[in-house]
């Protein structure tokens, strides 16, 4: 049996079947990347207590010092704590991605007639899970120190909806990383340019205050459109096209994402 065969659903399969055929196996691998996150103590803390940590820094050492307007602080920082708790663990998928290819367990499901990139689906979902755990401890814990969100049905709607694709596609993202580099550890490190560029943004403070190259940066990268379209979704401030130009950027590295990290994967794991 070759490669290509190990990699796909029989070829005599309806498109009906070969779909029920990805949705299976991507259920199962989905499975088994939250039984991961259940049973790995180290990474529920990172998913929980890392984010309470930021939040009380940046809350009590910071707060004081920094002028958000009519806005208290606590409720000016959330929308950026949220969306850099999602870069810190997207550095988790892309260790757990890489340990999957270093360890041998690809190798094992090509033995099998499952649709090669359910694995990546599978590490996408058990993402998404750390991220959402990650933005309600944010949240709650936003409203323990002094967040005081003015937004009804629609706007949390709307705010949710956003994070989720931008959620989506850092976990996409983190999966390409994993699969570009050759060992977990360089995984790690590249991820980490998920965690850093959000830092150059408008979370935790007015782009208007930040030196005139830098203000240039921060303008014209996706992460502020997103934070700040958040930010005033959740403080019933005005928006503009912030939230059109977050969904744009994010839906569109999306939808180039998710057929990039299939095609990189499958050359990998047939070399």
């Amino acid at each position: 049996m070759t490669t290509q065969q190990l990699h796909a659903v029989p070829p005599a399969a309806s498109l009906r079947s070969r779909l029920a055929w990805a949705v299976s196996d991507s259920l199962v691998l989905s499975g088994r990347a939250t039984r991961h996150l259940l049973r790995n103590a180290e990474l529920m803390i990172v998913s929980t207590m890392l984010p309470l940590a930021q939040l009380i820094v940046f809350r009590y050492l910071f707060g004081g010092a920094i002028e958000t307007g009519s806005v208290n602080y606590a409720s000016y920082m959330i929308a950026g704590l949220i969306v850099i708790s999602v870069g810190f663990n997207a550095s988790n998928t892309s260790v757990s991605m890489a340990n999957d290819l270093a360890e041998g367990i690809v190798d094992r499901f090509r033995s099998m007639p499952m649709v090669s990139t359910s694995l990546l689906t599978g590490h996408v979902v058990g993402s998404l899970a750390r991220h959402i755990l990650s933005m309600t401890v944010i949240v709650l814990g936003g409203l323990a120190v002094g967040f005081r969100p003015q937004a009804g049905v629609r706007e949390w709607l709307a705010a949710a909806g956003l994070l989720l694709i931008f959620a989506t596609t850092i976990s996409w993202l983190s999966v390409i990383f994993a699969v570009l580099t050759k060992s977990v550890e360089g995984a790690s490190g590249l991820s980490l340019v998920l965690v850093f560029v959000p830092y150059a943004s408008s979370a935790f403070v007015p782009t208007h205050t930040m030196p005139s190259v830098l203000q240039g940066f921060a303008n014209n990268q996706p992460f502020t459109p997103l934070i700040d379209a958040v930010r005033g979704l959740l403080l019933g401030m005005p928006v503009g096209n912030d939230a059109w130009i977050a969904l744009a950027w994010w839906s569109g590295l999306l939808v180039v994402a998710v057929p990039l990290a299939g095609l990189l994967f499958r050359r990998r794991t047939s070399a």
